[in-house]
Parts: structure tokens; sequence; C-alpha cells
């Protein structure tokens, strides 16, 4: 709840502490917490202004917690009728853009996104906007932002928003890649993987899209298109669809036999994909040596004498 009306950890950590006693000093807080003096005063005089604590009447260097009830329904009540104002006034703009974009001619269907920041916080808005789905191509040598960056991702997937992601076969190299799609995939993203695409794009719903003015070269981050619902928009959705359909799955969920384990089911994929066994055991954490033997073991298991006869078995029996 004190998150929600903006306190931090620390102003949550000792308000709690305060409720738990009859009162308390600066130093018996300082202690309790293994702070210093200094900062729990400004933690006590933010949590006073707040009115969340008030100073005992026999001993005004002491402090006692108001009653939660008296001190944070005002401050929730506060939220909810910004949080309602918020809410009417992008009804009210959103309106008013839908008939200025009505409005556009033909050329303005498309923004044009100038400077590094500007396309990163663009980007950034299409995924927090995202009610449904995104839809994103991501190549190799570039991203929008990077992964690490990217906490928009995160918190749309936490709303249940899907994610249908194509990246190009190199980027199955990139250490801790099968990692983290594993762990993304019961959130609701979804990974796919094409030989190369030819640029990078984002389209959030059916409602804008997001692609670089130029994908490769040094300035490919310098600027990107902004595309507003027109023709243009339905043929990078379709164009995005057509690349989906005739993608290969990444996540496999398939089952082998015997003892081979979900280190055999991820080498057989990445292999088939087209990675080189050097760049399948830089992925999976195993050596080349390893590699060869598991694909023996595996060739064994299927009955076949070749890495070739190997695949088709490995997609005939649903390992992959």
């Amino acid at each position: 709840m004190l998150e929600a009306i903006g306190l931090d950890d620390e102003h949550t950590a000792l308000y709690r502490l305060i409720l738990q006693s009859p009162s308390a000093s600066i130093d018996e807080l300082a202690a309790s917490v293994a702070g210093s003096p200094a900062e729990v005063r400004g933690i006590v005089a933010e949590l006073e202004r707040l009115g969340l604590l008030a100073r005992q009447a026999s001993a005004p260097d002491r402090v006692v917690a108001s009653p939660p009830s008296l001190a944070l329904q005002p401050m929730l009540l506060d939220r909810e009728r910004r949080l309602t104002q918020a809410h009417e006034a992008l009804v009210e703009l959103s309106e008013i853009y839908r008939r200025g974009a009505a409005q556009r001619e033909t050329p303005d269907v498309v923004d044009v996104v100038l400077g590094a920041d500007a396309v990163r916080q663009r980007f950034a808005q299409l995924q927090a906007s995202a009610r449904q789905q995104v839809r994103v191509f991501m190549l190799s040598d570039v991203a929008f932002l990077d992964a690490e960056q990217n906490t928009a991702e995160d918190d749309a997937l936490e709303r249940g928003v899907t994610y249908r992601v194509i990246v190009e076969k190199a980027v199955l190299e990139w250490p801790g890649f099968i990692d983290a799609a594993r762990e993304s995939a019961p959130y609701g993203e979804e990974i796919r993987v094409l030989p190369t695409l030819p640029t990078r794009l984002i389209i959030a719903d059916d409602d804008m899209a997001l692609l670089p003015m130029k994908s490769r070269g040094e300035d490919r981050s310098s600027g990107a298109l902004l595309v507003h619902p027109s023709g243009l928009l339905d043929l990078v959705i379709a164009i995005f669809e057509e690349y989906w359909a005739t993608s290969t799955g990444f996540i496999s969920t398939g089952e082998l036999p015997g003892t081979h384990d979900a280190v055999d089911r991820d080498l057989l994929k990445l292999l088939l994909l087209g990675l080189t066994d050097a760049a399948a055991g830089a992925q999976l954490g195993i050596s080349v040596r390893t590699v060869q033997r598991r694909v023996a073991e595996l060739m064994e298991t299927a009955g076949v004498t070749t890495r070739l006869q190997l695949g088709a078995e490995a997609v005939r029996r649903s390992w992959v």
C-alpha cells in the first residue's frame, strides 16, 4: 500500500517498524535498521510531513505512528481522484488525436523519429501502450534497446501482453539467449527463427509500427519511421505474418527416449537451425567434443548413420 502513495522501501520499512512500537527515538530506530541517525532523521521528517508519524506528547524526542486508517485514507483518495482525472484526460486527448489523425494527408501516415534517444523512447512507448500483442523482428547485429534496458517488455508480459518474436539465426549464438528465451516462454513470449531478416521492426497490436530508416550501416540507429494506421501499416503487418508462417519454432517441448535430457533436445534444435558444433556448444555451455559425443549417441538411439538422417528422424519422432 505504501508503495502506491510513492514511498520507497526505506520509508516503508521504517514506518512498519514504528507501527510495532509504542514509541521510538531516532537512535533506537537507527540501531534497529542499521542506519545512521542522520539518515533516519531525514526519513522520519518525511513521514512526519506526510502525517504518518507524530511526536509523543510526553517526550517530544520520540515519535509514534499515526493510525494508518486516518493517515493513509486521504492519500489514497487523493491518488484515486488524480488517477480518475488522468484517465479522463487520456480519453479526451485520444479522441482529439483520433480526429486529427483522420484528417492526415497520405504522406502523414508516417512520422520520422530522429535521434537514438527518441527512437529508444518510442520503442519503449509502443510496448507500454500494447494491450494484446507485440510483434518483433530482431536482427543479430543491432537492437532498438539492449535486453537489459528493455524493461518495458517485462512490464508488458506481466500485464498479459503476448510477444511474437522472429530472430535471425545468428541471434541464437548470443550468450545465454536460449536460457532467456526459455524463461520468458511461460509469460507469453514465443520466439521463432529465420536465416536472415530484412530490418528491425516492432508492431504494437494493430495500432502502430516502428522500423528504422536504415537497418544496417553506421547510422542505423539515428532515426526511425513510426507508421500510423493505414494501408502501409496493414502491409507491414501482413509481411510480419508471412515471415511468421515460414519461420521455425525455437523452444522445443518434445521428449527424448531413454537417458537423453533437455540438453540433447536443445542441441538437436540448434543444429537443425544451422548452428555449428562450436556455436551450439557455446550456447549450451558444453565443449565441442561433448557435442559430437551427444550427437553420436542420438544417432545410435535413432538408428541412423548420418546427421541428415538424424534430423529427419528427430522431426518424425517429434523430438524437436
